[in-house]
């Protein structure tokens, strides 16, 4: 099989996306969607509807590692490889096989994107310890608030989450970044912040990043923070933990062997901003307006993508109904 044939057939990996947290970034998707122990009002994949707590090989280990092997072949310059789930990636059994195999391969770092949910789980927190970064989410300080914007599974409960947090910490070498979203008017108030902080202490974290709710969510209640808040909302949390608010990623198209197929990996896993998407081409066609115009109209013309607004902002989604 050619490289561009492999890379056109691929099903697990996506990317690479840059960020300025992870840098060149090599999503592998272990999951089929939506696949969680969760029910987030701010998903970007939408809304859970049938959770799943039992955790199983989706997909056989052998296929995903080797798209990863062609993967890292095909691109030279990675700064990370991402485990990050079409739901909860810890659902994957069988993740820490991935992660020492990968680490067999190369020495770019792995880092793993995950809800943390299951980390009271000793064999769950046991494969993650051979990932490099490990960025689990806590959203709130409390019971309420965690029901409300989580909406975890019955039986998932706030002190299990933050427990099995903390556990992890005490276990884990590597580097612990905690993932806040910080939504407007439901967990940014000061009681809210000073309830997170206190939690955050108890775990210990090597760093918080804050997250926007910059995509599409499944909630009309999900809104931006203001900025001055945000710059509250760092300055109390930071008495606890070093707090970045990580600038939002750009994609990267230059020398994929297939755009639509790079494109349609990249919004199957999360809506992409229309501006974020023309510059991407642009970039590839330095100049060419017309020709940006064209590939894009001849992409949404394939009936995969549709086009959503959000915060007064288009931005391109999977069409269900699209071929």
């Amino acid at each position: 099989m050619t490289r561009e044939n492999a890379r056109k057939t691929m099903k697990y990996i996506f990317g690479p996306v840059s960020s300025r947290r992870l840098g060149q970034s090599l999503g592998v998707d272990l999951l089929p969607p939506k696949s969680c122990s969760w029910n987030c009002v701010y998903c970007q994949l939408g809304k859970t509807r049938k959770f799943v707590t039992e955790r199983q090989e989706f997909f056989p280990r052998e296929d995903i590692l080797e798209e990863i092997r062609q993967a890292i072949a095909a691109n030279k310059e990675l700064d990370w490889i991402t485990f990050v789930g079409s739901g909860e990636t810890m659902l994957y059994k069988g993740i820490g096989w991935l992660i020492g195999e990968v680490k067999k391969l190369t020495t770019t770092p792995v880092a793993v994107i995950t809800n943390g949910s299951l980390l009271y789980l000793p064999e769950v927190r046991e494969e993650l310890f051979m990932a490099d970064a490990v960025l689990p989410s806590l959203n709130a300080g409390s019971e309420a608030l965690h029901k409300q914007i989580d909406r975890p599974a019955a039986g998932l409960t706030f002190r299990q989450h933050v427990e099995g947090l903390a556990a992890f910490r005490r276990e884990y070498k590597g580097r612990l970044w905690i993932e806040v979203m910080l939504l407007g008017g439901i967990n940014d108030s000061d009681e809210a912040l000073h309830e997170l902080a206190a939690v955050i202490k108890e775990i210990n974290p090597d760093m918080v990043h804050l997250v926007l709710p910059t995509r599409p969510a499944p909630e009309q209640e999900v809104r931006l923070p203001s900025e001055e808040r945000i710059e509250e909302v760092i300055a109390i949390l930071s008495t606890v933990a070093p707090v970045v608010h990580p600038v939002k990623g750009t994609m990267e198209l230059r020398n994929v062997p297939d755009m639509l197929q790079a494109v349609t990996a990249i919004v199957s896993r999360h809506p992409v901003q229309q501006r974020e998407l023309q510059k991407a081409i642009a970039d590839c066609f330095p100049g060419e307006n017309d020709k940006i115009s064209e590939v894009m109209q001849d992409m949404l013309a394939t009936g995969r993508f549709k086009l959503v607004e959000h915060e007064g902002e288009p931005y391109w989604v999977v069409n269900a109904q699209g071929s």
